[in-house]
């Protein structure tokens, strides 16, 4: 599995993901200072820890602190008024929520995300496809149905015709993979990124393509952001060749 999300990832570019005035493959500079707070998908955690480490070593007078968690929790917080600069959500739902509230406009969309199936290294329950998720003992952990890979979860499995009763749902992605990596359950729907993310800790089942679904991942500044050049210049950092790159050796697809 790891070796095919590689070879995916290797082969796919994010294209038409244009920066505005970022050079191609830098993090923007020019005197931006302050604190820059980024609400993102748990799935972007690797990503985005990788960016705005990058993102603050090309801008030594900026910080920039990230709130990760379920796209539709960190929705909400941000129409209820907490404080952050830029919202990247795994789902267009989700984003076009805080949009229609004014609280965003003009999201770019920057990465797709399809599901995977993970399992603990050993395989306990031997599952090979999405129909062993169904099978009569097999411990199954989903996300929550209204997180975006619960919704995308939800969606792939009555595509199949499966009817599949969870023994846990997650918070959001990272839960799900927890409870795999802990062998508290057999297999849990999880992002392709995540398992490729995971290493060892876990094993992965491909999904065929045609069985599968995707999700894709929006950025947009905070219409009411206290640092805007900041929040601008980090969006456009993650739209940029050096942001592609890292999102691409992660394996995130093309949007």
């Amino acid at each position: 599995m790891r070796r095919v999300l590689a070879a995916l990832a290797a082969a796919l570019l994010l294209a038409g993901c244009g920066s505005g005035s970022t050079e191609p493959g830098a993090a923007p500079t020019g005197g931006l200072s302050g604190t820059v707070t980024v609400f993102a998908a748990a799935s972007l955690t690797g990503t985005f820890s990788t960016l705005g480490r990058r993102f603050e070593a090309a801008n030594p007078g900026l910080t920039v602190r990230f709130n990760f968690g379920p796209s539709s929790g960190l929705a909400e917080s941000i129409e209820q008024g907490a404080p952050a600069d830029v919202f990247a959500s795994a789902s267009a739902a989700n984003m076009r929520s805080v949009v229609e509230a004014g609280d965003a406009a003009g999201p770019r969309t920057f990465a797709r995300n399809v599901l995977a199936i993970a399992v603990p290294p050993d395989d306990p329950a031997r599952v090979t496809g999405l129909a062993d998720l169904a099978r009569p003992g097999v411990k199954v952990a989903l996300c929550q149905e209204q997180v975006p890979c619960g919704a995308l979860a939800r969606t792939v499995l009555a595509r199949a015709g499966l009817a599949v009763t969870p023994v846990t749902f997650g918070a959001d992605v990272k839960a799900v993979l927890t409870a795999v990596r802990l062998g508290e359950v057999d297999a849990g729907l999880v992002y392709a990124t995540d398992v490729l993310a995971a290493g060892d800790e876990v094993r992965g089942v491909e999904i065929p393509a045609a069985a599968n679904g995707s999700t894709e991942y929006p950025i947009a500044t905070l219409t009411d952001s206290p640092n805007r050049a900041g929040a601008a210049a980090f969006v456009a950092y993650v739209l940029s060749a050096e942001g592609t790159r890292v999102l691409t050796e992660a394996g995130f697809a093309a949007p």
